[in-house]
């Protein structure tokens, strides 16, 4: 079925007049005719009839015309939402980022990027979850872009092969503790400390899983794992509690009138963040825009100082 023989049907509607229709479309009237005609027969009965010099309207023509009016308004909509997506100072962006970047790097991205005068009509809808779980909604196309963890594998398959991962700035690990524990007292805090005492870890479903299992692989330590939890906040209230300590990444706002975040000085190791999109995968160019100030934003303002968050 002919679009423009559609849009022809609604003028024609409207005015009931045939040669008026023609001049508000643009088009000759036989034009209009043959076009009337053959949507006719593509619906098999007559849309319209006779009415003196005029035409009118046929019962099914009424009927017909207010599905035709909801169809071309939803298409008039959705080619408006379409160009708004499309135009880079109007755009959306569907971002999802992990727990702990919650605390700083995202509001400070989201801060800065929405200063710059171009930039401010761009709007965003906000997720966070776990890195797995993030990394599948991306893939269902939930997200445009990811801030999270690495993750080597995806689905059963090499991550690398489905995502692009940009890293932008790493994250301090440190050993949580709660204030009045006796390696509070310490100095200096080595793995060796640690080991006599029970631990917290992240949870399998955690991105940062993988890194706290080879910070501890290569450190020599048996910890003594108590539980694991999934969510950092969650982690820090069980050591504020006494239960035990915990490795985790650098938590910038947490309140450490009861928890202690201090560093582990033998480890070697940060957390590696990564702007995360999937591969060969068109995104509009408010999006791009927004890939493009974050990597540069990380760069000049953590990178270029060697600056942990």
């Amino acid at each position: 079925m002919n679009l423009r023989h559609l849009q022809f049907f609604r003028e024609l509607a409207k005015t009931q007049h045939m040669s008026k229709a023609a001049e508000n479309l643009g088009i000759s009237q036989p034009s209009l005719s043959y076009a009337i005609k053959k949507l006719e027969a593509e619906v098999g009965v007559p849309l319209f009839e006779p009415d003196g010099r005029n035409i009118k309207l046929t019962q099914i023509g009424k009927i017909y015309l207010s599905y035709i009016d909801n169809s071309l308004d939803s298409l008039s909509q959705g080619n408006a939402i379409v160009r708004q997506l499309t135009n880079p100072d109007q755009g959306h962006v569907n971002l999802g980022f992990t727990y702990t970047m919650g605390q700083r790097l995202v509001p400070e991205l989201m801060t800065h990027f929405k200063a710059q005068k171009e930039n401010q009509k761009i709007s965003f809808d906000l997720g966070q979850n776990t890195t797995p779980q993030l990394l599948q909604d991306l893939y269902n196309d939930k997200y445009d872009v990811v801030l999270a963890s690495y993750s080597e594998f995806f689905n059963e398959q090499e991550a690398d092969n489905v995502f692009q991962f940009i890293p932008i700035v790493k994250q301090a690990i440190r050993v949580a503790i709660p204030v009045d524990h006796p390696l509070a007292t310490k100095d200096k805090i080595y793995f060796k400390d640690l080991e006599k005492y029970p631990m917290i870890l992240f949870s399998k479903n955690s991105g940062l899983r993988p890194l706290i299992d080879k910070i501890i692989a290569s450190s020599g330590i048996k910890p003594n794992v108590l539980y694991e939890i999934e969510e950092d906040y969650t982690i820090a209230g069980f050591v504020a509690n006494g239960v035990g300590i915990a490795i985790m990444p650098n938590l910038p706002l947490l309140n450490q009138d009861r928890v202690l975040l201090r560093p582990i000085e033998d480890n070697t190791t940060s957390h590696d963040l990564y702007l995360i999109t999937k591969q060969n995968h068109f995104v509009t160019p408010s999006v791009h825009r927004f890939h493009n100030f974050v990597r540069s934003y990380c760069r000049q303002t953590f990178a270029s100082a060697k600056q942990l968050i």
